[in-house]
């Protein structure tokens, strides 16, 4: 069977960017067992409590969960267990960096499949004050009254 191409999401983490300013993505591996996988390509998985974390050297990623698998028996996975993330050393290092700045964390964006791979999206990111959050949905609520009213007038309407 030929192997499944593009990309599939999964699920993604919309409150990433309301809560987080994210200044830098990297996409990582998730080393997997085989009914984590099944239950990821039914479309089951929540990034609402998950981060990323280094630890000897290596970037792993907790309280990501994914569901027990339906079918799955006795050798089903644990739904919140820590999973090693595949990056390559120099993006490790990059990224340790970064994360010993204060109030930057590592958040997950998104888990897709690339090419038949699981992967998942990280952010570098650091955590928005309720000040920032509020100007941003400003500054969201002013473009959209500009492209109404440039609607508007390209309608004729005013």
């Amino acid at each position: 069977m030929p192997r499944e191409q593009g990309r599939k999401l999964v699920a993604s983490n919309r409150k990433a960017h309301h809560d987080y300013t994210i200044t830098d993505t990297y996409e990582a591996g998730m080393v997997l067992t085989g009914t984590e996988v099944k239950s990821l390509r039914a479309g089951r998985a929540s990034l609402v409590d998950a981060f990323g974390h280094e630890s000897g050297g290596e970037i792993f990623l907790h309280g990501l969960h994914i569901p027990e698998y339906s079918q799955g028996t006795w050798t089903n996975h644990e739904p919140r267990r820590v999973r090693k993330l595949l990056l390559k050393r120099d993006e490790i290092h990059r990224m340790m960096g970064k994360l010993r700045d204060d109030g930057i964390t590592l958040v997950p964006l998104s888990i897709y499949f690339q090419n038949g791979y699981a992967k998942v999206e990280l952010g570098v990111a650091k955590g928005k004050k309720s000040y920032d959050k509020r100007q941003d949905m400003a500054e969201r609520d002013a473009k959209k009254e500009i492209n109404r009213a440039l609607g508007r007038r390209a309608k004729g309407m005013g």
